[in-house]
């Protein structure tokens, strides 16, 4: 097996680890708008059982701005889960890049341990 010369070693050591770095931030990241967007569902599931427990004929009310608009309980009804469903898809999809960036943080620490594991002692 060829020798790689210490300065090479350096560089691919200092790459790896900032892999590493920039994983566990892009995983952090990713975790807390996981957190936030499971965050506003809950809020959009608790309004549309509210709505839901209210009578037919009862007017709802939107904010649009500093002002609040009447809008028909069915096009209300059909904006929540609409926005219900697209937080959905924005979370799974948030779980999948966390599970790569999982992936990828422990590659990069196993890639570290074999480094040092490996390493000649002195």
């Amino acid at each position: 097996m060829a020798t790689l010369s210490d300065d090479t070693l350096r560089k691919i050591l200092i790459q790896i680890q900032q892999t590493a770095i920039q994983s566990q931030k892009a995983l952090s990241v990713s975790t807390q708008q996981t957190a936030a967007k499971e965050r506003e569902r809950r809020i959009l599931q608790l309004t549309m059982d509210e709505i839901g427990a209210l009578d037919e004929d009862v007017n709802l009310y939107k904010g649009v701005g500093k002002m609040f608009m009447m809008m028909p309980r069915k096009e209300m009804e059909q904006e929540l889960k609409s926005q219900e469903k697209e937080l959905t898809d924005d979370i799974n999809n948030l779980n999948k890049k966390t599970k790569y960036l999982e992936k990828q943080y422990n590659e990069a620490q196993a890639q570290l341990r074999d480094i040092f594991h490996h390493a000649p002692k002195q």
